[in-house]
């Protein structure tokens, strides 16, 4: 459903309010450097809500978001998105369920994307906290996070997530080398819940390498 003009802003004032909390929270961690990371939230079928470029996301106001369509066209033209603002599009249109996508820049993303770059994933096996990630219903089970190489044309990092998808594989988050993490889920809550699990299990399994462990 798309909503009409009046409804598309008081919704976008309340999940600009919605993001601006998680960046507080997040800068809070150290996960948002800088002016670093982005966040978004769908506003209806056709439109999201996605941090205005250069924004400092410890100190966002609800105003700080803006809404642009799924093709990418701002709503505001006087207004400039993230310049990751495609990659989160992307998500919203493979896969239709998601409500809310986060990208951080937190150390520990960032140095695993470094460590894993040439295994072109991460393989989280065996623990617990898997399950927090929808979908996970085992700590037996795999997550495979990719990594994919950086890259400043955004283009080149979406081919490379659609041929994940097009392959058929789950995609629940990935990173990207010598950047950070991005993830998602049906709404802020989910998608909160997915990106302070995943920091954990990085954590962890950067410590057993640390520690000679296996992981």
């Amino acid at each position: 459903m798309t909503l009409a003009s009046a409804q598309l802003d008081q919704r976008l004032r309340a999940c600009g309010g919605e993001i601006a909390r998680a960046g507080a929270e997040f800068a809070a961690r150290g996960w948002t450097p800088a002016t670093s990371s982005n966040f978004s939230m769908r506003i209806d079928d056709a439109t999201v809500a996605v941090t205005i470029s250069g924004r400092d996301k410890g100190a966002l106001q609800a105003g700080d978001a803006m809404a642009v369509t799924l093709d990418g066209k701002p709503l505001d033209p006087g207004l400039r998105p993230s310049a990751e603002t495609a990659l989160h599009l992307q998500i919203y249109r493979r896969l239709p369920a998601t409500g809310a996508v986060l990208h951080t820049h937190s150390h520990n993303q960032t140095v695993a994307s470094r460590l894993f770059a040439a295994a072109g994933a991460i393989v989280l096996r065996g623990w617990e906290l898997q399950k927090a990630v929808t979908g996970q219903v085992t700590h037996d089970s795999e997550l495979v996070v990719p990594v994919f190489p950086n890259s400043q044309d955004m283009r080149d990092i979406e081919a490379r997530v659609d041929a994940w998808l097009d392959a058929g594989k789950p995609l629940f988050a990935y990173l990207i080398e010598g950047h950070g993490l991005y993830t998602w889920g049906r709404g802020m809550p989910d998608a909160k819940r997915h990106l302070e699990a995943l920091e954990f299990l990085l954590a962890c399994e950067l410590d057993l390498k640390r520690l000679g462990g296996t992981a």
